[in-house]
């Protein structure tokens, strides 16, 4: 188990941002903020899976978990907050979130199943997230010209993601969670977000009114596929969920480290954590 800290993030996010944020880039945008839309209740998922999975131990072993669990818990409550926030400004740009009502009803097909299901949800994708994360702090391109608070924003939720990118994976294995089942609902979650995130960035062009350019497609045919692409080099940390001997620390997380050190002042540790 590793040692997480719950953080305070200062930035503005009562100051409307801006139609194209992300260095007035359309499709850029529409990407990011479709992704904002499903954290507020895949997190709540999350928080959830750790708590049932966490009382699912026997009591002699909770106590090796407690600590992280509760870090864990408290990191994804800030993540879901201020995702909150920042989702409130979309709204009032016109955009619709028809990706949190599908999360809403895959969670109720959750609902006083066994622990072991929530915490593998949640452990493929926080394995998502992990490659987001590592791909934006390795490719600022992705992210250029974007208003610098967001920038911020999004950097400092991607680093919190790489540091607790373990903790879901250690609790399922803790419970007895086998190699293939872990595999099975890997590649269900697989669908389920890459799915949702393209529906959800086409829905928020569509009424940002820039889907039919050219130049929208050409920015996300780059973003996605091109020589320095999230899906090109993201499918290699992809398919290494799927091994037998895999382990999120087995990803890359110094430059998350490096960026949290850096910005110490930025996200500072909540009173009484760390």
């Amino acid at each position: 188990m590793s040692t997480l800290v719950v953080r305070r993030l200062l930035v503005d996010l009562q100051t409307p941002i801006g139609r194209h944020w992300n260095g007035g880039d359309a499709f850029r945008t529409a990407f990011f903020n479709a992704l904002s839309m499903s954290f507020p209740a895949g997190e709540q998922i999350f928080i959830d899976s750790m708590r049932i999975g966490l009382a699912a131990l026997p009591p002699e072993r909770r106590e090796r978990f407690a600590e992280e669990v509760q870090a864990f818990i408290g990191q994804e409550a800030t993540h879901r907050r201020i995702h909150e926030l920042f989702n409130r400004h979309l709204v009032r740009q016109g955009l619709v979130n028809g990706w949190e009502p599908r999360i809403q009803r895959r969670r109720r097909r959750l609902e006083g199943i066994d622990p072991r299901n929530w915490l593998a949800v949640t452990a493929a994708t926080e394995h998502f997230t992990a490659i987001l994360a590592e791909y934006l702090l390795a490719h600022p391109q992705a992210l250029e010209g974007a208003e610098p608070r967001l920038r911020d924003l999004w950097l400092w939720h991607s680093c919190e993601e790489s540091e607790h990118r373990g903790t879901a994976f250690d609790l399922y294995q803790a419970l007895g969670g086998n190699h293939a089942w872990r595999r099975r609902i890997f590649r269900l979650v697989s669908w389920h977000f890459v799915a949702d995130a393209l529906r959800q960035t086409v829905a928020n062009l569509w009424r940002d009114g820039t889907w039919w350019r050219p130049s929208t497609w050409a920015s996300g045919w780059r973003l996605l596929f091109g020589r320095q692409g999230l899906v090109r080099l993201g499918l290699a940390p992809w398919r290494r969920y799927l091994r037998g001997d895999f382990h999120p620390s087995q990803g890359d997380g110094a430059a998350a480290e490096r960026w949290l050190a850096e910005h110490a002042a930025l996200a500072p540790p909540v009173r009484g954590a760390g």
